[in-house]
């Protein structure tokens, strides 16, 4: 049975504890909401952004002019698998979700007889993959550096995408990421980049072809807005992630500082339980002494 001294000690050590996750989870709940905020600035123009190539992809279609980020290579069997997570942990299951779904691509890919490669872009997903799909890996993105994510770090990182893409190093490339719904949601994302993939709808290509007419061609305009539009998509998944991150780690701090005061409130009441025993076995001493007199 542990001393008063030793019980003392360990609630003072989880009240230290539980100030430290309260603590973050306050600067979490801050930088969710300016995070939440860019996250959702940015979906419309994301997705008016896809709207417009979607209708481009659908008048151009297969052609032979179509440029080679629409059109791919004409094979699958070179898979680059891009995995978004964070630079911090204390952010409950957000980077092993996300390394999760990556690791079930993997195998699905090897299954079939692809050829598997890794991009990891946050070291918790590197360190999370490494120890079993290491052999897969072919380049990492450090942004710990990084004070305030930006457009121009989505930009390095699609520069990176892309000159792998021109060498023939891949044949398809895949975004892996979790998408903020709110604080206690967050939803681990499979996009495919390259080849472009847009959802189209045949109504609004109608409507676009009959409205607008587009200079120089609509092949010259895609060659020019692939590129830019792998960027957009990439920018907008480290936003999202970046918002998942926090209502992760929101939520994580608020569990922890919940459990420490269970643990507190416990470790309360076995204190003075044994404080009150010792106070006890004093008393019988005294009394026995008494009575020996």
């Amino acid at each position: 049975m542990p001393s008063l001294k030793d019980l003392k000690n360990r609630i003072q050590s989880v009240k230290n504890t539980r100030k430290i996750t309260k603590a973050m989870q306050m600067v979490a709940a801050a930088k969710l909401r300016r995070a939440q905020e860019a996250a959702e600035d940015a979906r419309p123009y994301a997705e008016r952004f896809n709207a417009v190539m979607s209708g481009l992809a659908a008048s151009v279609g297969q052609s032979d002019t179509a440029p080679k980020l629409l059109a791919g290579t004409g094979s699958d069997q070179v898979q680059l698998l891009v995995v978004l997570t964070a630079e911090r942990g204390l952010c409950g299951g957000f980077n092993s979700n996300i390394a999760k779904l990556a690791r079930l691509k993997v195998k699905e890919l090897l299954a079939a007889g692809k050829t598997v490669k890794i991009l990891t872009v946050g070291k918790k997903g590197r360190d999370a993959m490494k120890r079993d799909l290491g052999q897969y890996f072919v380049g990492h993105v450090d942004l710990s550096e990084v004070k305030r994510l930006g457009y121009v770090n989505a930009q390095d990182i699609a520069k990176d995408v892309l000159s792998r893409f021109d060498t023939g190093e891949f044949d398809v490339a895949t975004l892996f990421y979790a998408k903020f719904v709110n604080v206690v949601t967050q939803v681990p994302t499979a996009q495919q980049v390259i080849p472009a993939s847009f959802e189209t709808n045949e109504d609004e290509a109608a409507t676009s072809s009959a409205v607008y007419d587009y200079e120089p061609s609509e092949e010259a305009i895609l060659a020019d807005l692939l590129p830019r539009g792998v960027a957009t998509q990439i920018f907008a998944a480290l936003l999202e992630n970046g918002a998942s991150e926090q209502g992760a780690r929101m939520s994580a701090m608020d569990n922890a500082t919940r459990n420490a005061g269970e643990m507190i409130d416990k470790l309360t009441i076995e204190f003075n339980r044994s404080r009150q025993a010792v106070i006890t076995n004093e008393l019988i001493e005294i009394i026995s002494g008494a009575e020996a007199l």
